[in-house]
């Protein structure tokens, strides 16, 4: 009863200084960060104690006099205090069986959390060892840490006694979230945040049980301004990206403009929507501000990948190598270097090093996945990206992976069920409608083919195929009005980037086009379209057969039509031989969508 009290007493004052979500007080901030990074490395907990500091060093240095003061002492701290320093040395040593047998019987928090988190680790540490062994098919729950059940029977007993502090009570989210107890899970994760709003490691376990954004409506949040990194976080890790852009802006005009954690961040949340130059500016500052920094290296990679930028991917390569070539992140890096130039199975290795190196690291699944897709080895792709979706429910890629896979394996209503959760985590990314489109159309449902055409068109079709297929589309039903339309449509978007790009598909609507308004009896367009279609090789034949027919009808007095109604033209600037570089004014497709 009188550690509950003393705990209890503890958190308010926890509460109390992390204060409400405003940062009028920088200094105060700064205080509560340096305190609460120092009470994270006391126990073991590094990432959350590095987060921390990171951010206490973004803002201005204090003045001696406004320095936190070091923790105050209890009797039971003192008692174990021997056995603390003891154990500590050999948790840091990651001899954790070893730390957790010199502890115990220890009363004090700061003691009993170390020795719980030492059998937790001990435990995570045999399973990932048993793990790495065999990274082929292993069947989810093959492998356990078995100290999971008893540390939640005791700590269960703890919390019931309300005797674990904000730290005990995030180590006992965590062994319920390992053992698949999500609500609950929750429910600890937020009494955690209350109980001490300054520890970042229980937001973030938060952030990845929360899948969608009405399950975080309903979360009893406390009112401190962590909850603003948080919410960032989280809007990032959903996809909400204009959200936690925004979010991150008022972060950096509250006073963390100098924080490499927020910079990364905005750079990921670019990365997220595919706003390729802005992530990749804001990456190149990162690495000015922080050159030895390897996190979120392997995500910089991806955009350098994307861009086929070769000799900056082999430079940051060779410079994480340098830094420290056993860092998964590293290996991610020289697996998509290898994958660039097309050596796959070197690629395969770098991220299989990857997951031995870390075994939950959820890039290198997924990376692993696609390169197995490269070396036609669909089974191995599969575990693999089944894994990625085991570490992360959210990661659309691995979605998206399986849903190719089974493309691959012509198995359509298994691959549509994949691109519905890829697209259900990612609803305005162009290439999962897409993707579906083409689903619902090897099971002949073209009416939802049609819709998810139209969707991908008007969220902004990055791959610019989607009219194309939903023109495609209403040629087989005969609707021959509608696919014009989406020609012309996809014709105009092709030419309105100022260089008519390198695009299979343009001929294909030439000629289409041409055959339209041939049958509909007007000679100019068709001659029009006839021409264009003699630029290129496929179309070249049809093209000049095409105008000779037009010819023929024209010298045997055959006028153009008046009574067809036609409205549809052709633009222009695009029966002349010029290549516009001003948008044409979009057609009303409103009357075909479907």
């Amino acid at each position: 009863a009188v550690i509950g009290r003393a705990c209890a007493m503890a958190a308010a004052a926890m509460v109390a200084a992390a204060g409400g979500g405003d940062f009028s007080d920088l200094r105060e901030i700064k205080k509560q960060l340096l305190s609460v990074a120092e009470r994270s490395r006391e126990r073991g907990l590094q990432h959350s104690g590095k987060w921390a500091a990171e951010l206490a060093f973004a803002l201005e240095p204090l003045p001696l006099s406004e320095l936190p003061p070091p923790p105050v002492l209890t009797e039971e701290d003192a008692r174990d205090l021997d056995a603390y320093t003891l154990a500590k040395s050999y948790f840091d040593l990651k001899e954790y069986d070893r730390a957790a047998y010199f502890l115990q019987g220890c009363k004090s928090q700061k003691a009993y959390f170390l020795y719980m988190y030492s059998r937790y680790l001990s435990g995570e540490k045999k399973k990932d060892d048993e793990t790495v062994d065999s990274l082929g098919p292993l069947e989810k729950g093959q492998v356990k840490n078995e100290a999971l059940r008893e540390l939640r029977v005791e700590l269960s007993k703890k919390h019931k006694a309300q005797e674990l502090d904000g730290f005990g009570l995030y180590l006992y989210g965590v062994v319920l979230r390992k053992l698949d107890l999500v609500k609950e899970a929750i429910d600890v994760f937020v009494e955690a945040a209350h109980v001490l709003p300054l520890h970042w490691g229980a937001w973030l376990e938060l952030c990845n049980l929360i899948t969608d954004k009405e399950m975080l409506k309903f979360l009893s949040l406390p009112d401190t301004w962590m909850k603003e990194f948080f919410l960032a976080h989280i809007y990032t890790e959903l996809q909400l990206i204009e959200e936690a852009l925004q979010k991150y802006q008022s972060l950096i005009d509250a006073g963390f403009s100098k924080s490499t954690y927020i910079i990364s961040q905005i750079a990921v949340a670019y990365h997220n929507i595919r706003d390729i130059d802005k992530a990749l500016s804001i990456f190149n500052e990162l690495r000015k501000q922080d050159p030895y920094r390897i996190e979120n290296m392997d995500t910089f990679s991806n955009l350098l990948y994307v861009r086929s930028m070769k000799p900056e991917l082999s430079y940051l390569a060779h410079n994480l190598c340098e830094i420290d070539k056993y860092r998964v992140e590293t290996c991610c890096v020289i697996g998509n270097y290898y994958s660039l130039r097309s050596q796959h199975e070197k690629a395969a290795l770098y991220f299989q090093r990857a997951l031995k190196l870390n075994p939950r690291y959820l890039g290198a699944w997924t990376l692993m996945g696609h390169e197995y897709m490269e070396m036609k080895n669909t089974s191995a792709a599969i575990q693999a990206y089944r894994h990625a979706i085991e570490v992360n429910k959210r990661d659309y890629r691995a979605w998206y992976g399986l849903g190719q896979t089974y493309e691959i394996l012509k198995m359509p209503f298994y691959c549509l069920y994949y691109y519905r959760r890829a697209h259900q985590l990612r609803p305005n990314d162009s290439r999962m409608l897409v993707a579906l489109g083409e689903c619902y159309e090897k099971l002949n449902q073209l009416v939802e083919a049609k819709k998810c055409y139209w969707r991908a068109y008007a969220v902004g079709d990055v791959e610019k195929m989607a009219l194309v297929k939903l023109a495609k589309l209403h040629e087989q039903l005969n609707e021959s009005e509608q696919a014009a339309q989406c020609y012309i449509k996809y014709i105009q978007d092709i030419y309105s980037c100022g260089e008519v790009v390198e695009h299979l598909e343009v001929s294909t609507a030439f000629r289409y086009l041409a055959q339209y308004y041939f049958k509909c009896k007007l000679w100019d367009e068709a001659s029009a379209c006839a021409q264009k279609c003699c630029a290129f090789n496929d179309t070249r034949e049809e093209g000049k057969a095409l105008l000779r027919q037009i010819l023929q009808l024209r010298n045997q007095g055959e006028t153009s039509s008046t009574d067809v109604a036609a409205p549809f033209f052709l633009p222009a600037s695009l029966s002349a031989n010029n290549t516009p570089t001003r948008r044409v004014s979009p057609l009303n497709l409103s009357s075909v969508t479907p």
